[in-house]
């Protein structure tokens, strides 16, 4: 029997954010508004997905992101991830290089590593942030605390580096150890006599989960949750102390359900015999899970609300469990092998315990080729497949990560983030506008103005036809067809310009402003729309509150869409004669172009043009027509991007 349709994954893990959200308010609570907040993000932010929850975590107020290795820098990078990355670990010389690419701040523990860095941030001519990390009886990372003012002193030399934290960490805040205390005496004494010498660091932290939650004193400037705010408690004697809600669940689906007879062996080993007729449900999931195989015989799972426990050796991909007890178990249902399903919960801590090591590694480890599939007020919010949470090389090709590559380019040829991010907006709103508009790129445009005297027949039908010229466009250009029904607008102000460029469906805009009250069914009028050179009908013509709408289309345009097709729209307008310009904007990038300004038929005098060309090649080719006509041409396989255009001046 096969899984039902919408039973997608094999396996999975869900990351509640909601909760992780709640646990971040009951550490703000905890720390208070002056305390900022490290959200500890390493080894896949445990198991729960770094991207994700880097993501949420910065949106709940967090100031920086820590990190294992540069590695783990990168992947948050190019998930277009801007916030500042500490390394919390000691880096190697070999990842320096990406630690200056990828703006990443490392720890430093050696003075050898800290003179390379200084070498290489100066040939790149950068300046890289740096935290101290100091030993004060961890014996793991950091410069031994009674060496370490000699180290900060010298790296306070060095030109390209700037000390912008120090912090240390504790082996034992889990619980109330007098060790802990120590350990505080020896970074105080170091913080007292960097500040006799004037040495002033900005950040200085040591508290992770344990000690949030047990040493307040050890707050200082930042504290670094990793374990409370997936919602586990660092130990026992913290559990009282504050109001946390675990965010990972691990859940899987019955695959098989056989009925054995008594006597039969199951699994590898034949470490399970049944006892008596015994109906076994298969899962899959197994110690290539991070299931460990230690958990054979003597874990459990949730089928159906109940407790079921796993029966015979767990193998690589698959385990077994005896479902005798639950009614109307079938293939497909769900089974929870961490969290809670009706009345029964399943902890990161109790099977720790089983297995005899910490919750840290269960969720490292639990489900580490499974989905992460995150819940957000109940509903599925995303879907981070394994492959996502692994940083490949080619993976920058998304969208996103192409957006974060660029704008980190910039932010390095400006040498300043707070520039480069200005730089990157400006270009993306000038040559894409809003984030959801799509890309239009249009060819070969031409645009023919004709402007000329109203005839007697036309001024005698108005009787102010004489104050105006007739003003004559015929705009061309190649596109993509994207509607089959589509609308020309006419604004007379600025906001409903604006509005016209967010519909999707307009296809061309104008800006209609004569000085006095215009009227858009008379002054505006659109004599024709072609497409390959076809004539495409006008269906309705209106005025609405964002301006006035001219909606073509026909049903026969379906089969040139999403292909290349030729534009073509001609519009008559009024110009009043006491106006003396004419402009033309060009409002998305644009390959070749011809503009025309036929003046001919009217008694213009010194008739000129400005032009204001952005791309490879701004000065157009012109030519002029003393009395007749002035042309600008760029050739055709030239681009010219938004915010170009001309203005053409006469007197008359």
């Amino acid at each position: 029997m096969a899984l039902k349709e919408d039973q997608k994954y094999r396996s999975w893990v869900e990351v509640d954010l909601d909760n992780f959200t709640r646990n971040w308010n009951e550490m703000k609570r905890l720390v208070g508004p002056d305390v900022r907040i490290l959200q500890v993000v390493k080894a896949d932010a445990y198991g729960h997905g770094a991207i994700e929850i880097s993501n949420v975590a910065l949106k709940n107020g967090a100031a920086l992101l820590g990190i294992a290795n540069s590695d783990e820098g990168v992947q948050l990078r190019v998930s277009n991830i801007t916030s500042p990355i500490l390394i919390l670990s000691p880096s190697t010389g070999s990842e320096i290089d990406e630690i200056i690419k990828y703006n990443l701040m490392p720890s430093v523990s050696d003075i050898s590593f800290a003179r390379e860095l200084q070498k290489k941030s100066k040939k790149t001519d950068t300046k890289t942030p740096i935290h101290i990390e100091v030993d004060t009886g961890m014996g793991r990372g950091g410069t031994i605390h009674n060496e370490a003012f000699k180290m900060i002193e010298e790296v306070l030399g060095f030109p390209n580096i700037t000390i912008e934290g120090i912090f240390t960490h504790l082996s034992s805040s889990e619980t109330m150890d007098a060790y802990n205390t120590m350990q505080w005496k020896l970074f105080k004494e170091l913080l007292d006599k960097l500040e006799k010498h004037q040495i002033r660091i900005p950040v200085k932290h040591m508290a992770n989960s344990g000690a949030i939650l047990n040493y307040p004193l050890f707050h200082l400037d930042l504290v670094r949750p990793g374990l409370m705010s997936y919602g586990i408690y660092p130990g026992p004697e913290t559990k009282s102390k504050a109001d946390l809600a675990p965010v990972m669940s691990f859940k899987t689906r019955v695959v098989l359900v056989k009925e054995f007879p008594k006597g039969y062996s199951i699994g590898y080993g034949r470490s399970y015999i049944t006892e008596k007729p015994t109906k076994i449900a298969t899962i899959p999931v197994g110690y290539g899970d991070g299931y460990g195989r230690i958990l054979s015989n003597q874990s459990e799972a949730l089928v159906g609300g109940k407790r079921a426990p796993i029966v015979g050796n767990i193998s690589m991909d698959m385990c077994t469990v005896d479902v005798s007890h639950i009614d109307n178990c079938r293939i497909g249902d769900e089974v929870v092998l961490m969290g809670g399903q009706g009345n029964e919960y399943i902890s990161a801590d109790e099977i720790a315990e089983k297995v005899q090591t910490i919750s840290y590694e269960i969720l490292c480890a639990l489900g580490k080729r499974a989905p992460r599939v995150f819940l957000h007020k109940g509903k599925t919010n995303s879907v981070e497949p394994r492959l996502r949470r692994i940083f490949i090389p080619e993976e920058e090709k998304s969208i996103a990560r192409i957006d974060g590559i660029i704008r980190h380019c910039f932010q390095a040829r400006a040498h300043d983030e707070e520039l480069g991010d200005a730089i990157y907006y400006e270009m993306f709103e000038t040559l894409f506008g809003k984030d959801d508009r799509q890309l239009e790129l249009r060819t070969n445009f031409k645009y023919d103005i004709s402007v000329n005297e109203f005839s007697k027949e036309e001024r005698l039908s108005d009787n102010r036809a004489a104050e105006y010229f007739k003003v004559t466009t015929h705009v061309e250009y190649m596109k993509t067809l994207k509607n089959t029904f589509f609308m020309i607008g006419c604004a007379l102000n600025d906001e409903q310009l604006a509005s016209f460029f967010n519909d999707k469906k307009c296809e061309y805009r104008w800006l209609l402003s004569r000085g006095d009250e215009p009227v858009t069914e008379k002054d505006f009028k659109v004599a024709s729309v072609r497409i390959d050179n076809e004539e495409v009908p006008i269906i309705r013509t209106e005025n609405t509150g964002r301006g006035y709408e001219v909606w073509c289309g026909d049903d026969k345009l379906k089969k040139k869409l999403n292909k290349m097709a030729k534009v073509e729209i001609e519009i008559v307008t009024k110009k009043s004669k006491s106006s003396n310009t004419f402009s033309v904007y060009i409002v998305y990038p644009t390959r070749g172009l011809d503009i025309s300004f036929n003046y001919e038929g009217v008694k213009f005098k010194y008739v000129k043009e400005v032009s204001f060309f952005a791309g490879k090649q701004p000065y157009p080719e012109v030519v002029r027509k003393k009395g007749k006509s002035i042309r600008l041409r760029i050739s055709d396989d030239e681009w010219i991007f938004p915010n170009s255009g001309v203005t053409f001046f006469w007197d008359y």
